[in-house]
């Protein structure tokens, strides 16, 4: 059993190792993958110096003496065309994105300017470049403007489209592979037949690698039996990138996934964590294939592959952040748990205090078994692996489900 750190950098140099390859694909279909290039500025950005307001471009040395001014207004810029310079003694109607005309110092905003006929009166002299976005304030030509290994944002596509990108170079997503193991299950909706329970993990499972920007497939089931079990691996195996197998990685008489994936050639680094839930977690390869084995209760599989299967398709990916960043809560009420020597992941809700702080109150059914617990929950609560006891208003760390599993 090796510790919850070390298991999971495991993951991640087992990710990063096996990365994916690229491919080419429209900027409108490029949201929530990751970018296998660095996308530079073509330009300087704003490309040319813009108003940043309706209002009357204006040169400083018309300001001269007391005010207030009194000038005529010929001309004016919109956006789109290249406005002409600005004649001397004058002001020049312009509008909010348009260009600076040569000879203009500021723009002041319309609301703060007199206008009658073909003339405006200003009460203050404005500051020099007031109002005025200067060309290349935003970013210089040849700048990163987004780098590689960032998952794209709608944010990050628009910088990308001002950047005059009509295609980007992304990661492949990664295929997973889901199948779950185990005599009892059936297909949700299936006729029920004595002992058996309607089997949740794979789309469950399914769901958070699809949100992670992945493939995901659904192996059919399989029982528990050996050689259908090593049948089941081999074909499941096949052009994937990640082999996730649910239930079976435990010691008991029936579980047969790891000797299994043993036999078919799968190279085992370990298979227990300490951790809760979830100490049973496998982690193999066969190849460039990686294989995980989840234990078979629905919040241990659900919670393991948060941890450790979802940072493995970002590194695969080649997303440079795969880890989500813990969130720091204060307690809500007190926890207890019975024994230290593993980190403990508990299912809990969040509620936002008077003084802006997040705190956390851990679910009543932290059964392993328990799905309504996970469907609830907002956050996993950390508990560290020597720590028992938590007081409460005391400070700690969650991971946002929200987060966890995007």
């Amino acid at each position: 059993m090796i510790p919850f750190d070390d298991a999971q950098k495991r993951f991640l140099a087992l990710g990063t190792e096996l990365a994916v390859g690229s491919e080419r694909v429209s900027l409108d279909a490029a949201w929530g993958r990751v970018l296998a290039e660095d996308i530079r500025s073509d330009s300087d950005l704003p490309r040319f110096d813009y108003s940043a307001m309706d209002g009357y471009g204006v040169a400083l040395a018309t300001f001269s003496g007391a005010g207030p001014w009194t000038l005529p207004v010929l001309g004016e810029s919109r956006t789109g065309e290249t406005p002409n310079d600005l004649l001397p003694g004058c002001a020049c109607r312009i509008f909010t994105g348009a260009e600076i005309p040569l000879g203009v110092d500021a723009v002041v905003m319309q609301e703060r300017v007199v206008r009658a006929g073909d003339r405006a009166t200003f009460e203050a002299k404005p500051q020099s470049g007031a109002n005025i976005r200067r060309r290349g304030e935003d970013l210089a030509r040849g700048t990163i403007a987004v780098g590689r290994g960032t998952r794209l944002r709608p944010a990050h596509v628009g910088l990308a489209a001002t950047c005059d990108r009509a295609w980007v170079e992304v990661a492949r997503r990664p295929l997973v592979t889901f199948l779950s193991t185990g005599d009892e299950l059936r297909a949700p909706g299936a006729p029920a037949r004595p002992g058996s329970i309607p089997e949740s993990n794979g789309i469950a499972l399914r769901a958070m690698a699809e949100r992670a920007g992945s493939i995901a497939r659904i192996a059919p089931l399989v029982g528990d039996d050996r050689s259908a079990t090593e049948r089941a691996i081999t074909t499941s195996l096949e052009g994937c990138d990640v082999l996730v197998t649910v239930g079976g990685v435990s010691v008991g008489e029936h579980d047969w996934v790891r000797p299994a994936l043993e036999a078919t050639g799968v190279s085992l680094d370990f298979w227990k964590v300490a951790m809760k839930p979830g100490k049973p977690l496998v982690l193999g390869r066969r190849g460039r294939s990686v294989v995980i084995g989840l234990p078979g209760n629905p919040a241990s599989a659900m919670v393991t592959f948060a941890l450790f299967g979802i940072p493995l398709l970002r590194a695969l990916a080649g997303d440079r952040t795969p880890l989500t960043p813990r969130r720091p809560a204060r307690a809500a009420v007190s926890f207890q748990r019975a024994e230290e020597g593993r980190a403990e992941f508990v299912r809990a809700t969040l509620s936002l205090g008077e003084g802006g702080e997040t705190w956390v109150t851990p679910l009543p059914n932290q059964a392993s078994g328990a799905s309504s617990s996970m469907a609830h929950a907002d956050a996993l609560l950390c508990v560290p692996e020597r720590t028992t006891h938590i007081a409460q208003g005391e400070a700690c760390d969650v991971l946002l489900l929200e987060e966890l599993c995007a």
